[in-house]
């Protein structure tokens, strides 16, 4: 494997700091969501939480899932 290949492979990863930005809510919000395993999967360099951009857009997806699942509209409407 040639140098190239192995930084192609390497994927963009936030911060907490920076999802929280990027999501526009407060960093305790994300640490409350993982506490109770709601969370994006992410894991840590050092003592700082990194997220990748793949994990980040299917969590996502699962709460537009979740979410939609919640409050769907009955049949007929």
């Amino acid at each position: 494997m040639e140098t190239n290949d192995v930084v192609s492979a390497i994927e963009p990863a936030m911060t907490l700091p920076e999802l929280a930005a990027y999501l526009s809510v407060s960093t305790q919000a994300l640490y409350d969501l993982r506490s109770q395993g709601r969370g994006p999967r992410g894991f840590r360099v050092g003592r700082q939480l990194r997220f990748r951009d793949s994990e980040i857009q299917a969590w996502l997806a699962r709460m537009e899932v979740a979410d939609g699942e919640r409050h769907q509209r009955p049949a007929g409407l």
